[in-house]
């Protein structure tokens, strides 16, 4: 069998030392220490886009309920309004709409309120399935 040219290792510890780049002291030096920052910098890293998905989440939540104040309709009223009335926008768009197109929103919002909704012989809504 060939024998390998060059050294796997030297390329393993290489690249492992290129990503612990800018760490501080034996984290950015030695391989041990750096293989090991490098993995829990990756963990963090993978928690971190998670975690910035839930904060845009909570901010487009809240700068929607901030728009519907003056309506007088809480936030979780009008989403339900908004599912009942089959309208399929999510929180993100209707943040963006209330923000730079008042207008719309206002149009939007108006157009949920005044929906007809559903109503079963007895006179009342029927449950969400």
């Amino acid at each position: 069998m060939a024998k390998a040219k060059g050294s796997i290792t030297a390329r393993r510890h290489k690249k492992i030392l290129k990503m612990a780049k800018g760490y501080r002291g034996a984290r950015r030096k030695q391989y041990r220490r750096a293989k090991e920052a490098v993995l829990h910098a990756g963990q963090y890293a993978f928690a971190g886009r998670r975690l910035r998905r839930r904060d845009f989440r909570t901010l487009w939540i809240s700068r929607i309920n901030a728009a519907l104040k003056p309506y007088g309709i809480s936030y979780s009223k009008f989403i339900a309004l908004l599912k009942k009335a089959e309208i399929n926008l999510d929180r993100k768009i209707l943040s963006q709409l209330a923000l730079a197109e008042p207008e719309s929103f206002k149009a939007l919002v108006e157009k949920v309120i005044s929906a007809p909704r559903k109503v079963t012989k007895d006179g009342r809504s029927p449950k969400a399935t």
